[in-house]
């Protein structure tokens, strides 16, 4: 058992088993059919060669995940990014990508209610002729998440595989018919052709396509959870990035495919929402556009469900380390879950959905843009602080891991995801479509925010030095799993 403060505070070891590994990968994968709503637009901004953007950042994570997984192995405590940036690169550091973390994972999860109450109008419209205001459908997802990740991550890992494979199938079917189909001009690989992908401005859909792999690292939270981490993680993490890798630009090959090469950037200029409804129309048929438009909706609840359980972890594993209130460290003595720090973010989530309701805002345009926009800077961000916390952890302790695992491909990693990042904020005007004031403000949240962590962090170790001291670390110190025998202390600043 994995305790805390209170007798009713314990985490259920093991709960997951061998079963862990399909979670894992669902909930990383969760968002399939919303890659569907934005590959449009990194289409539109990126031009065929986005579709080898998908598949340029999956190599990209994966090389991130050579050191990620190898150091999860070390590091026993459920706090997935914030506790490895705090045994690489100190303690302040801990605490301000710990309040990072939260605000992006918050933003991302929130920001998304949005997009939901937008298409579920729009799919109980055109299904029943019903039109109701799009916040009905917002906070009805809501308190549906809230259910869910009330009843264990067994229930939503039941829930989020159920959704998955319909929306994969739906896609795959797609893909299918327009590959036996041979396109509108017969098949080509122009989207992969050198002079595309090298096309500067196939960088300007890189943003669209790290979004796409949001959640991925969530292996790491359910540690506790799980029988066998150290083979279920890496298992799992290389499993959700290459098949998301794959999976995505093949998709959009086939949607490039489906209209022709020259005729794409033009179908998604008239309408950008409905593309992939149109190719579905025109190879399968109206019912599998219908069919489409519902799982767009579930698979939007798939998303915010698998978001809520990694911020409900974070939640728990911050407020055992003394940054939370202890009582959201709490879990329900039946199912297991987080079931305080759920309803914390399911009240926050109503407080930010509400105010935008309240001011008539755009759900897709203002909610969930603006809302995500510094969630998906502050995760990338918090990635390249996770790469270069790698090699500085293992300098600090003893092991066996080669010099690819612990410095080379971490250091690479670093290098990649800061060019990430920098097209991410340069290429801000593309994802909110706002004026240059608007988006300083949004992203300028995340330094904001890291900064506010790292005065936190300060604070700690004048006025709880004893929180100070503990936070972020195991139980233990890191031995190797080859030879535990071999381990030795390691300090954080």
């Amino acid at each position: 058992m994995t305790r805390s403060a209170g007798p009713e505070t314990e985490l259920r070891h093991g709960v997951l088993g061998t079963g862990a590994i399909t979670y894992y990968v669902v909930s990383a994968a969760a968002p399939l059919m919303i890659m569907a709503g934005l590959a449009p637009f990194a289409l539109l901004a990126g031009g065929i060669g986005a579709a080898a953007a998908y598949p340029a950042a999956g190599v990209v994570l994966a090389v991130f995940a050579v050191g990620f997984t190898t150091m999860s192995r070390y590091v026993t405590r459920p706090g997935a990014f914030y506790t490895y940036v705090t045994r690489g690169l100190g303690r302040p550091a801990g605490v301000a990508a710990a309040v990072l973390a939260l605000m992006s994972y918050n933003a991302l999860q929130i920001g998304m209610y949005g997009l939901l109450g937008a298409a579920t109008r729009s799919t109980v419209d055109s299904l029943t002729g019903v039109d109701l205001p799009w916040p009905v459908y917002a906070m009805a997802g809501i308190a549906i998440v809230w259910y869910a990740g009330f009843h264990s991550v067994e229930f939503g890992a039941k829930v989020l595989g159920v959704l998955l494979l319909a929306e994969t199938a739906v896609l795959v079917v797609l893909s299918a018919a327009v590959l036996l189909d041979g396109g509108a001009h017969g098949l080509g690989a122009e989207p992969f052709a050198p002079s595309n992908v090298l096309d500067s401005g196939t960088s300007a859909a890189l943003p669209f396509a790290f979004a796409a792999f949001i959640g991925f690292e969530s292996t790491v939270l359910y540690r506790a959870e799980a029988r066998d981490p150290r083979r279920t993680i890496p298992r799992a993490t290389f499993a959700a990035v290459g098949f998301l890798g794959i999976f995505y630009g093949f998709v959009v090959w086939m949607i490039v495919q489906a209209y022709g090469p020259g005729e794409i950037v033009a179908a998604i200029a008239g309408d950008p929402e409905g593309l992939f409804f149109g190719a579905t129309t025109t190879y399968l048929g109206s019912w599998a556009a219908d069919v489409m438009h519902v799982l767009i909706v579930t698979s939007l609840i798939a998303s915010l469900l698998a978001f809520h359980n990694a911020i409900n972890r974070y939640s728990l594993a911050i407020s055992r380390d003394g940054l939370l209130p202890a009582r959201l460290g709490a879990t329900h003595p039946r199912t297991g879950s987080p079931y305080r720090a759920g309803a914390v973010q399911t009240l926050l989530s109503v407080l930010v959905v509400g105010a935008f309701a309240l001011t008539d805002a755009d759900p897709t345009t203002q909610l969930l843009i603006w809302v995500n926009t510094p969630g998906l800077v502050g995760l990338i961000l918090l990635q390249v602080m996770v790469a270069v916390a790698i090699p500085l952890f293992f300098r600090r302790v003893s092991h066996r891991e080669g010099t690819v695992r612990t410095l080379w491909a971490p250091g690479l990693a670093a290098l990649l995801l800061a060019v990430a990042l920098y097209l991410v904020i340069d290429k801000a005007t593309l994802l909110t479509n706002a004026s240059p004031r608007v988006n300083a403000t949004i992203i300028g949240i995340v330094p904001v925010v890291l900064v506010a962590g790292f005065a936190l962090a300060a604070w700690l170790r004048r006025a709880r030095p004893q929180v100070y001291e503990r936070f972020g670390q195991d139980d233990a110190d890191p031995a190797d799993p080859a030879d535990p025998a071999a381990a030795m202390p390691e300090t954080t600043r």
